[in-house]
């Protein structure tokens, strides 16, 4: 394992912009569930939390929170994950990466059957060593949680190692574990929200992004 460059991506808001998909398999579900349908602007929010958190905010009873993400995936499944396009300049970021010899891998919320197809069907599974996801019944789909399980089977030191994405969840779980967190501001959260929760650096974009990681990658 190479310790100079472990780098772990969070999926959605950070590699791909999956809003549509995501906005339309959360209205799918609340017309399944006859409650008033939300517009694209108010469910923006449901972007990289976990999904049982957010339909839990948005909903509160836990059955129908658990009917909601059956009608989501139901959905999801077959049209949503489809729904998504890659930000620009990732794949550019993600090559340069490599040839400094970085180790890359994604740390999603997101089930990791789903994260897996969408990384393979926008050709970027060449560039991640491998995809850390959670699983169906919600195990792993907390961030601290997931980058514990992910440092542990890489067997990464997480001085040296880096966690990147555009939540609070994405940052907070760094430091849990003692990774670097850079927050990205070209996905859904805000710089208040990274800078809240005690990112080391913001980025504005992809290439800000090498560039944090240049820079630190000198001393690590």
């Amino acid at each position: 394992m190479n310790q100079r460059g472990v780098i772990f991506f969070d999926l959605d808001g950070t590699l791909t912009d999956p809003k549509q998909g995501i906005v339309r398999s959360v209205q799918f579900a609340l017309k399944k569930l006859h409650q008033p349908i939300l517009s694209e602007g108010e469910l923006t929010w449901f972007i990289g939390p976990p999904l049982h958190e957010s339909f839990r905010t948005l909903l509160g009873d836990e059955p129908l929170v658990d009917e909601a993400i059956t009608y989501f995936r139901e959905y999801f499944s077959e049209t949503g994950i489809f729904e998504n396009k890659v930000y620009p300049d990732i794949p550019d970021v993600l090559e340069e990466l490599t040839q400094m010899g970085c180790t890359l891998f994604v740390a999603t919320s997101k089930p990791q059957g789903f994260a897996e197809q969408i990384i393979d069907y926008f050709s970027l599974s060449d560039y991640f060593e491998k995809i850390f996801g959670s699983q169906l019944d919600g195990t792993r789909s907390d961030k601290s949680e997931l980058l514990k399980f992910a440092l542990k089977e890489t067997n990464a030191d997480p001085l040296k190692s880096f966690m990147i994405g555009d939540r609070r969840h994405d940052v907070v779980g760094a430091i849990n574990n003692q990774l670097t967190a850079i927050g990205i501001l070209y996905g859904y959260g805000t710089h208040d929200e990274l800078i809240g929760a005690g990112a080391h650096f913001v980025a504005e974009t992809p290439n800000q992004v090498l560039q944090h990681i240049t820079v630190k990658g000198q001393h690590v």
